[in-house]
């Protein structure tokens, strides 16, 4: 009696099991239907369209920034090969103002005027001024344009102002330090002197004026 009892219990055992077991493949059959009728949904040409546009947007992007980093690349590179000297060639112009200097300081040189000493030298210091000049051309360093010319802000910078009723306002006159540019870079501005009317010249103008206007 005691073992038909444990053999009952037993096979309730077996199909409580069965149907627990039972329960869970049902669950995991409806999850399994969930997920596929999801892949179904995101799988539609709709869905599919929607991810290439993206793909396509999110590709494009990325060619466009490595472009970009491309030509920031090629334009750095080129500025430095253009102008990784300009550093030296500034320095290199106190070479020119030494030299102008060492002229003017012989020239000035009242023990020195008019002789034969006098005049090798300085046929010396303009030898080797015309070939510092040479050279700095050929690296496309070249001297501003500055006497006679109208002020230009971006390449002179004034100085002094000279009464010079001969010329126009502005004009200038006088070049107290060479400027020098690196191809289209300012490399250093012109030191100038500029014209400007006489305060006798500018008296007589206004009180002519004066006059016309009282008449």
């Amino acid at each position: 009696m005691e073992k038909e009892e444990n053999i009952n219990k037993n096979t309730d055992q077996d199909l409580d099991k069965e149907s627990h077991d039972s329960k869970i493949n049902k669950t995991n059959d409806n999850h399994s239907e969930v997920d596929k009728d999801k892949d179904q949904d995101q799988n539609t040409p709709e869905k599919l369209e929607e991810k290439i546009i993206k793909l396509e947007d999110k590709l494009a992007r990325t060619f466009a920034e490595m472009e970009n980093q491309r030509r920031r690349f090629e334009k750095e590179k080129d500025e430095a090969y253009e102008y990784g000297g300009f550093a030296f060639a500034r320095e290199a112009l106190n070479l020119i103002d030494n030299l102008e200097r060492s002229k003017q300081i012989f020239e000035n040189d009242e023990s020195l005027k008019n002789t034969d000493a006098l005049k090798k030298t300085l046929e010396h210091f303009d030898i080797i001024h015309k070939d510092l000049i040479s050279v700095f051309s050929k690296n496309n360093i070249k001297p501003i344009k500055c006497l006679n010319e109208k002020l230009d802000p971006n390449f002179h910078q004034a100085m002094m102002e000279i009464e010079d009723n001969e010329k126009e306002p502005g004009t200038i006159v006088q070049e107290i330090q060479k400027g020098f540019t690196i191809k289209d870079r300012l490399l250093r501005p012109s030191l100038v002197g500029v014209a400007k009317k006489t305060q006798e010249k500018t008296a007589k103008k206004e009180k002519s004026k004066e006059n016309s206007e009282t008449k």
